[in-house]
């Protein structure tokens, strides 16, 4: 590969394999808690044995990586080629245990699988709608990420949401305080390579005073086997209802508009413009990750909005980075005695090191923002609102608890709430269309310019 794009600082800069090894790593650690906490609710919800947990959380690690590997490196018409780590959303959980308290597992895959499809087919189509994300919005929605993820961080450095000790715990919030302190240290006096794996050295180091305070416990690794096979449909054939598959097709029309989100601020973040073709291959990937899910006995797949923090934090921009991060989770899913040695990380070093990597996010949204006029326009009404919104469920959890069910999918995420407030606000005070003014300057004349929404980069328009 050619030195003008090797290297840590170019989207496809390619690295030594140690360098992409502890890169790669860094970006497992700080998701592999939001990536088993989904199979862990789901196998609750429905009071599924021990064995089956473990087999849900193995093949939701290996289906992760096979994600982020489409995703990451592409092949066709399939895959943006951007750092995005792929992982299990969110918006899933709610209808997937519906569905199987109503049905069974069988019914869960059956609308994954049919949602991963209908994802897939309309992402040519729903990237038409890149249009409706002018700086304005994205960096409104970039902003919305961070604020909505800091209280994930929070929690952490807590001693977990749930926790009886949770603030308590003296110990938890110095062993989160501890961590961060080493983050900033190591990315202020860090040169290079060793500055960049700035979160790695903040979660390793933490887990090192964890072990030495008695908090960090390995005993599970020890009960966990050596190798686990992920097998296609291991609870059954996948079965279809009409009433199921519309709920996940609704989560997944809720995806695709956080993935837009995600993927534009990655764009901007390791200097990439996200246009309409780009934004097409990011979605086609999230469908068709959605439908190898179905078919692994997974979940729906989207991208993981606290690796955007990371990469802005780290600066490492290359993909391949994130590739190798693929290439890990497959490994934790084929062998659980690894993936049991990272899940022993404790949730308050995990803390410390969220608050640096989800403030990052809401800095590069300030940052977007900073190059938006707000001055004879209704932009800062339309952020206003749309952060104010974002923040609802923040501050009142059960806000939304008695609206509809398919209300609260799309309510009870203020990423999703607050980007489809940008998205509509954006459309009321600025309006869809765009016109075409000639230049008299023939170097500038092929580009048609926006007379409307000033600011627009040349890729939303050419």
């Amino acid at each position: 590969m050619s030195k003008a794009i090797s290297g840590v600082d170019h989207v496809d800069g390619m690295l030594p394999i140690p360098q992409l090894f502890a890169y790669g790593l860094q970006h497992v650690l700080a998701m592999y808690a939001g990536a088993v906490a989904v199979p862990i609710i789901i196998a609750q919800a429905m009071n599924l044995p021990i064995e089956d947990l473990i087999r849900l959380i193995t093949a939701d690690l290996f289906t992760c990586g096979v994600a982020t590997l489409i995703q990451t490196l592409g092949f066709g018409p399939i895959g943006g080629r951007i750092p995005l780590i792929q992982g299990v959303t969110f918006a899933s959980v709610g209808p997937m245990i519906m569905i199987g308290q109503q049905h069974d597992i069988t019914t869960i895959y059956g609308a994954i699988i049919v949602a991963g499809l209908f994802t897939f087919l309309v992402a040519p189509f729903f990237s038409r709608l890149i249009r409706l994300f002018p700086p304005v919005v994205t960096g409104t929605i970039i902003t919305i990420i961070g604020i909505n993820l800091m209280p994930v961080a929070v929690k952490w450095m807590g001693g977990g949401a749930g926790s009886p000790h949770f603030g308590g715990d003296l110990l938890n919030i110095a062993l989160g305080v501890a961590t961060f302190i080493i983050v900033i240290i190591t990315y202020r006096f860090g040169k290079g390579f060793i500055g960049n794996l700035a979160i790695l050295v903040g979660l390793i180091l933490g887990t090192a005073l964890a072990m030495l305070c008695g908090v960090t416990d390995f005993s599970e690794v020890g009960r966990s086997q050596w190798v686990s096979i992920v097998t296609p449909f291991y609870f059954g054939l996948p079965t279809f209802d009409f009433a199921s598959m519309i709920s996940m097709i609704i989560v997944m029309l809720v995806v695709m508009v956080e993935t837009t989100g995600d993927s534009i601020a990655v764009g901007e973040i390791v200097d990439k413009p996200i246009g309409q073709k780009e934004l097409a291959a990011v979605l086609r990937a999230d469908g068709l990750s959605t439908l190898i899910g179905g078919i692994l006995n997974s979940f729906p797949y989207t991208a993981f909005a606290q690796n955007v923090g990371l990469i802005a934090v780290t600066r490492v921009k290359s993909r391949f980075v994130v590739a190798a991060s693929g290439v890990i989770l497959i490994l934790l899913g084929l062998f659980p005695k690894l993936a049991a040695i990272v899940a022993c990380i404790p949730n308050a070093v995990l803390g410390g090191a969220g608050i640096a990597m989800f403030g990052m996010i809401i800095a590069s949204g300030i940052r977007s923002l900073g190059k938006v006029s707000f001055d004879g326009n209704y932009n800062l009404m339309l952020v206003a609102i749309s952060i104010g919104v974002s923040m609802i469920p923040l501050a009142a959890p059960n806000f939304y608890a008695h609206f509809p069910d398919w209300a609260q999918i799309l309510l009870k995420s203020g990423i999703t709430a607050g980007s489809i407030i940008a998205v509509l606000l954006n459309v009321v005070f600025n309006g869809f269309g765009y016109k075409t003014v000639n230049e008299p300057n023939r170097a500038t004349r092929k580009y048609r310019h926006f007379t409307r929404f000033k600011g627009y980069p040349k890729h939303f328009y050419q």
